[in-house]
């Protein structure tokens, strides 16, 4: 099968295993915390109202460029950049160091690379918790991965950072800069999704697993600033989960349960 990527890619290493998928609630929340973007692609998407549907929705593509034909590929990335192209117009209010009637679309070069960046900077943390951690030059081979998904996504080459080091810079950058700023319309999404997940009674457990973990490798900037509240004696036990998952779970567990089904033989 012709696909951008092969079994021996970096990006494909990291997305099969069933611990990195679980990365996509804190990457959202990512998204939601810089307000143009909110708007540009939650506000007038839907996703307000179904961000699981959204979550869904993200993960389909990326499996499809990851692990399909990069003919399925070519498609349905074309579909979201149609539907990017259609998202137009001013934020309402102020938010942050944005004034109202600042202009967003849902394919600004700027806004994109965010976008992007959550979902690689949420699956290396991911993996590095749970998984093994990377050594430089596999965090520079996913990274390279990655650019060829920016790409299908409309980004140029100079529009991304060039390696590793400058992805590390970027995120410092966002993380540490003013850009950033939660609104009360996003923090009420993080409740949605943190608080108020669409499952039954009997899958609630693992989605409280998968909520905390969300919670706890947040950064500690944004986990302020959504309200979402943590302490010492949940990271230690967050951090004593993530070494018994890294030791015995992960590498003992048989491939129908670690891995993806798209990644499985």
């Amino acid at each position: 099968m012709d696909s951008y990527f092969d079994d021996t890619s970096m990006l494909r290493r990291v997305h099969r295993e069933f611990a990195v998928a679980l990365s996509g609630p804190r990457a959202l929340l990512m998204q939601a915390a810089h307000p143009v973007a909110f708007e540009g692609f939650f506000a007038h998407s839907g996703a307000l109202d179904e961000p699981y549907e959204r979550l869904r929705r993200t993960a389909d593509v990326m499996n499809t460029i990851g692990f399909g034909a990069r003919a399925d590929a070519d498609r349905a990335t074309r579909r979201v950049r149609s539907m990017h192209g259609k998202v137009r117009g001013e934020l309402e209010r102020p938010a942050g160091r944005f004034p109202a009637g600042t202009p967003f679309a849902a394919d600004d070069p700027a806004l994109l690379l965010w976008v992007l960046a959550t979902l690689v900077d949420s699956a290396l943390v991911f993996y590095d918790t749970y998984v093994e951690s990377l050594s430089r030059a596999g965090r520079e081979a996913y990274w390279q991965d990655y650019r060829v998904i920016g790409g299908l996504f409309g980004l140029r080459d100079d529009e991304m950072p060039a390696d590793i080091r400058a992805f590390d810079a970027y995120m410092r950058g966002m993380l540490e800069g003013d850009d950033l700023f939660v609104t009360s319309a996003a923090r009420e999404l993080a409740l949605q999704i943190v608080m108020r997940p669409p499952v039954g009674l009997t899958k609630r457990p693992i989605l409280e697993v998968v909520n905390f973990v969300t919670v706890g490798l947040l950064p500690a900037r944004l986990r302020r600033q959504f309200g979402l509240s943590w302490d010492p004696l949940r990271a230690l036990m967050l951090r004593g989960g993530a070494e018994y998952a890294k030791r015995v779970l992960v590498p003992l567990a048989p491939e129908r349960l670690r891995f993806v089904s798209g990644a499985r033989v």
